[in-house]
């Protein structure tokens, strides 16, 4: 699935990020992608419900933070068979990849 790719994509080079990177922004940019990945796998899963927010677990953490949510979404939209939402999704990723 290439949101799953994506993801995994982007939080294996999180991970990896020295903290100057981290510090310089990624890791910012990083928890804003972690936060409407979980927020749109919410929508999906939860429609009507007001969101609940991921923490900021602090820069060593977003990479994960990514890959959880992302994969929520992943899973989320997989079982509504929302196309139009995988790609945004995947796009949103990209995006953020790019940034970091």
């Amino acid at each position: 699935m290439p949101l799953q790719t994506a993801v995994e994509a982007l939080a294996d080079r999180l991970r990896a990020l020295p903290q100057s990177a981290l510090a310089r922004g990624a890791a910012a940019e990083a928890l804003a992608l972690a936060r409407e990945l979980a927020v749109r796998a919410q929508h999906v899963e939860e429609p009507g419900r007001e969101p609940r927010e991921i923490p900021d677990a602090g820069m060593f953490a977003v990479g994960d933070q990514v890959a959880v949510a992302g994969h929520d979404l992943v899973e989320a939209v997989r079982a509504a068979g929302d196309e139009r939402a995988l790609a945004a999704a995947v796009e949103l990723v990209r995006g953020a990849s790019a940034r970091c």
